[in-house]
């Protein structure tokens, strides 16, 4: 296949690479999507920043291939990356360079994957995001360039909830409620009934030996919201807290960018969210409405890869017809209110 010339490359390669899932799409100039592929998690902390990048290159050629693209060399003009864990500034710093030495294209963005939800859920550079998928994170942005972000490394760094905190809180509960350590709970029968087991206890001893997948433990952030549906304490405590967390976020990043009284977006994304539980979602209006009155809340059920490719259309000076192209070929963004 002869290789195709720099100026007649697509213009974007977009990642967006999450804790638990990872999509690709190579996007043309004027917003057409001419390949897409979806992959794993991405996890440079646990499996090195190499073999996690180069995890990356089958997707990047199923995407090329659909797009008619020699499978090795140059297949856009701009690689746009809003990554998980890229959580520092070296670790966004490493991950660029590896990205750079595939050769993907002449010029390469890195960006954590709030950056990336925030983009998705606006037209510009202002307000702020919150992630709530596997894990939680959160940014917020100004056109002037001022920016509110955390560090979102787990527990070490004071963060809470996710899909993954919220399973492995309700299975602590569960667990301690069959032993006597703690109080009664329906996340006890619930979450071993959820996988064909006679309780919590045996669900951990089944991850524990390998007999059940322990990337399945996700499952159990379900079963909190069904028991949560049905009464129980101790669930509803649980959402209660991650309502909490989320505001809480959403707070100090309006405040450290003087916002705090001002119309502007906050956007929700991340599996947790994007599923509009509505225990959570009122919860979480409720207390928005009390803090920031004026703030803007909308729930992005896109993929989150249109953001980074919108990021890519900034960057290569696409105007509003492109983006609007774009768009369509993904869901909408879903404004709410309390």
């Amino acid at each position: 296949m002869t290789r195709p010339h720099p100026e007649h490359l697509p213009g974007v390669l977009a990642i967006d690479a999450g804790n638990s899932k990872t999509d690709v799409a190579l996007v043309s100039t004027d917003g057409r999507v001419l390949g897409t592929a979806r992959g794993g998690g991405f996890q440079p902390q646990a499996n090195g920043v190499e073999a996690t990048v180069g995890a990356l290159a089958p997707l990047v050629r199923t995407a090329a291939a659909q797009a008619g693209l020699p499978a090795d060399g140059p297949v856009a003009a701009h690689v746009s990356a809003c990554l998980a864990n890229a959580d520092l500034p070296v670790e966004e710093q490493r991950l660029h360079a590896e990205i750079t030495a595939h050769g993907w294209a002449p010029s390469t963005a890195v960006a954590n994957d709030t950056f990336g939800l925030l983009r998705a859920g606006t037209d510009g550079p202002y307000g702020v995001a919150v992630v709530c998928g596997a894990g939680i994170n959160c940014v917020g942005l100004r056109p002037d360039g001022r920016t509110a972000r955390w560090p979102a490394l787990g527990t070490l760094t004071g963060d809470w909830g996710g899909g993954g905190g919220l399973a492995s809180e309700a299975m602590w509960h569960a667990t301690r409620a069959e032993d006597g350590r703690g109080g009664p709970t329906l996340l006890s029968a619930m979450i071993g009934a959820h996988f064909g087991l006679p309780g919590a206890g045996a669900v951990a001893e089944a991850m524990h030996l390998g007999d059940l997948d322990p990337g399945r433990l996700h499952e159990v952030s379900r079963v909190l919201f069904a028991a949560g549906e049905a009464g129980d304490p101790t669930a509803l405590q649980l959402i209660d807290r991650q309502a909490d967390e989320i505001t809480r976020f959403v707070t100090v990043a309006l405040t450290r960018l003087d916002l705090i009284g001002e119309p502007v977006p906050v956007v929700l994304g991340g599996g947790v969210l994007a599923s509009r539980q509505p225990l959570l979602m009122d919860n979480l209006l409720a207390r928005l409405a009390a803090v920031a009155p004026l703030a803007e809340p909308r729930v992005v059920v896109a993929p989150p890869v249109l953001g980074a490719a919108l990021l890519g259309l900034d960057h290569l000076g696409a105007g509003a017809t492109a983006q609007h192209r774009l768009r369509d070929a993904y869901p909408s963004v879903h404004p709410v209110a309390a």
